[in-house]
């Protein structure tokens, strides 16, 4: 993404369409159009072309560029699970490696990065029951290998909400509970995430789905609609303090 936006300055600068700029590297513009989308990978010898087309001549800024294309195309850890990662899926994991802030909304299970492993397992059996006891095994390793960002030791020997309740205590980790008597919300469609980027440079993109697909926004004035949404939820949520009390009385339920 961050090599996209460059590649989209540069080629702006040079005051170049997308038609011309694919035609200066005997290729199309669609190809321009999704290399500056960040839509599949970057060929350290196609980016090397477009930095001649635009102009681009000091040998450390090029090698900067080819060394930014090798690791945009280097695979991540989740690819070793791609037997059991949804291809739609295998886009947020790598977002929620390179996020600063992840802002998640969940109206039906536990955050993902927040689950134990128990409950990961539970709901790995009911989503796939017909799942050969070793996918299920690949699904319950990848979600956990995916908490690892977080920093967590490994799963605690407690339940969901104990598990919870410390996280709540972490000062990088904030959890608010939405009490069925806050009545309507903005978010009554179901679950998203919004992830930014170290890099102001980036957007802030959106990620929802569904059972067998998810989308992903990354417009501004759209983006924009969510963190809206999850604000006004947050405003009509119990504060942090008062969440943890009413885990806390869940628990004693328990």
């Amino acid at each position: 993404m961050i090599l996209g936006r460059q590649l989209q300055a540069l080629r702006e600068k040079a005051g170049l369409s997308y038609e011309e700029a694919g035609q200066a590297i005997y290729s199309s513009e669609w190809t321009i159009r999704r290399m500056e989308r960040a839509e599949g990978g970057l060929k350290a010898l196609t980016v090397k072309s477009l930095l001649m087309a635009y102009g681009v001549t000091d040998v450390r800024e090029i090698d900067a560029f080819l060394a930014l294309a090798r690791d945009a195309s280097r695979p991540g850890w989740w690819h070793r699970y791609d037997d059991v990662l949804p291809s739609w899926f295998r886009v947020a994991v790598g977002l929620e490696e390179s996020a600063a802030l992840i802002r998640s909304y969940q109206p039906q299970v536990i955050p993902g990065l927040l689950q134990t492993e128990a409950y990961v397992r539970a709901i790995t059996a009911a989503s796939f029951p017909s799942a050969p006891p070793e996918d299920t095994e690949r699904r319950v390793a990848l979600r956990l290998a995916r908490q690892d960002l977080l920093k967590r030791p490994a799963p605690p020997q407690y339940g969901q909400i104990q598990h919870l309740l410390e996280t709540a205590a972490r000062p990088t980790i904030t959890i608010q509970v939405l009490p069925f008597s806050a009545g309507w919300h903005p978010a009554m469609y179901g679950m998203f995430n919004i992830f930014r980027f170290p890099d102001d440079a980036l957007p802030d993109v959106v990620y929802s789905e569904a059972l067998t697909s998810a989308y992903y926004l990354n417009k501004p004035d759209e983006t924009a609609q969510y963190a809206e949404a999850l604000d006004r939820m947050c405003a009509l949520a119990a504060t942090p303090d008062q969440s943890v009390v009413i885990l806390r009385d869940i628990l004693k339920e328990y």
